[in-house]
């Protein structure tokens, strides 16, 4: 049993069972100096209690029911829908004759108006909440998942002035080195100068193989300042994604100086060339 499928027509037809409830116990015809039974009392109004209350009740909870069953299971060749539309017109109809020919001696009560409009909404409902879109909504919306922050910033919107070693940190574009602080009392060491390697072979010439991915690389949430396209690992040149400014987005690997494997919200993965201007978090 889901309750997030019901619709706000079946809202409606709970709070119309609910209305009939309360006014089966309230006097149904009413009289200046004397006090007159409510439609429990069948010895004075007869069929007033099963033709409108208890056939209005039946219909109610056929209609909530019929939301919980599958659409096959039917009673005498019916679904279960159908008999609460059909018991709900006739409650309407019975409520309806019971206003018209109210004795001519006494007045309308307040349980017999409250009666009709339970059933004229319960009826009303049935018929045409399947053709009216305020009706056919959810009763009770889908939660919201919660938005993941990222380390140091908000959901969904890099902070300004955020950069490499936020928070609090200076702005550094990604690919170059931050100088690390001296120790104290100490000078900072300058940094070592590498030393080119050999040359590409002949073999080489004819095939360059990707960039490693970097040993000692942590994952680390980002931004793009613009909108920069996300390319597929494979190589391809087709876009499979385009990172937009103000989400925050995953790097989980890197490949070389400037190139980084993003994964999106959706969970898609892809090689963000252009890396210039990145704000970290």
């Amino acid at each position: 049993m889901n309750i997030r499928s019901l619709t706000r027509g079946d809202g409606v037809v709970i709070g119309a069972a609910a209305l009939l409830f309360i006014a089966s116990f309230l006097d149904f015809y009413s009289a200046t100096n004397s006090d007159l039974p409510s439609a429990w009392d069948t010895d004075s109004y007869h069929l007033v209690l099963p033709s409108v209350f208890l056939v209005g009740f039946i219909a109610a909870g056929l209609l909530i029911a019929a939301r919980f069953q599958p659409e096959t299971r039917k009673v005498l060749g019916l679904p279960l829908a159908a008999w609460g539309t059909v018991l709900a017109v006739a409650a309407a109809w019975s409520a309806l004759w019971a206003l018209i020919t109210c004795p001519s001696l006494l007045d309308l009560g307040a349980g017999s108006i409250l009666a009709f409009i339970a059933t004229l909404a319960l009826a009303g409902v049935a018929l045409f909440s399947a053709k009216v879109p305020a009706l056919a909504g959810q009763l009770v919306p889908d939660p919201k998942p919660a938005a993941v922050a990222p380390y140091g910033g908000q959901p969904g919107q890099p902070q300004p002035g955020a950069g490499y070693g936020y928070p609090g940190g200076q702005q550094t574009p990604y690919g170059s080195t931050p100088q690390p602080a001296p120790p104290y009392g100490g000078t900072q060491n300058p940094t070592p100068t590498p030393t080119p390697g050999p040359g590409p072979g002949p073999q080489d010439a004819h095939h360059t193989p990707a960039p490693a991915p970097a040993a000692d690389f942590t994952p680390f949430w980002f931004a793009v300042p613009v909108a920069r396209p996300l390319y597929a690992e494979d190589g391809s040149p087709t876009p499979i994604a385009e990172l937009a400014p103000g989400t925050w987005y995953l790097a989980v690997e890197q490949r070389g100086a400037a190139t980084l494997i993003a994964q999106t919200q959706d969970g898609r993965r892809g090689v963000l060339n252009d890396t210039s201007g990145i704000q970290r978090g």
